[in-house]
């Protein structure tokens, strides 16, 4: 196996994790949502809100740092 040929198994594989991360985040963060939507079992109080919210804000935001990861993985393996 020649250098690049390693070089591209190993983006590959980077990329192929980072997809697997982005679904498991959009998921939680659908998820999350929905209990959200759905006020009988929701947050009780301000303050839990707050945190739950702030907790999908963070997931949006590794979402979108992990987006521009797999762009720049496909970018380099020349699949974009």
């Amino acid at each position: 196996m020649t250098t690049d040929e390693s070089d591209a198994t190993a983006l590959r594989e980077e990329l192929r994790t980072v997809e697997e991360e982005l679904y498991d985040l959009r998921r939680g963060v659908a998820e999350v949502r929905q209990r959200l939507g759905d006020r009988s079992e929701g947050a009780t109080d301000a303050a839990e809100l707050a945190m739950i919210l702030t907790s999908v804000e963070e997931q949006e935001a590794s979402i979108a740092t992990l987006n521009a990861r797999r762009d720049d993985l496909r970018r380099r393996l020349g699949e974009a």
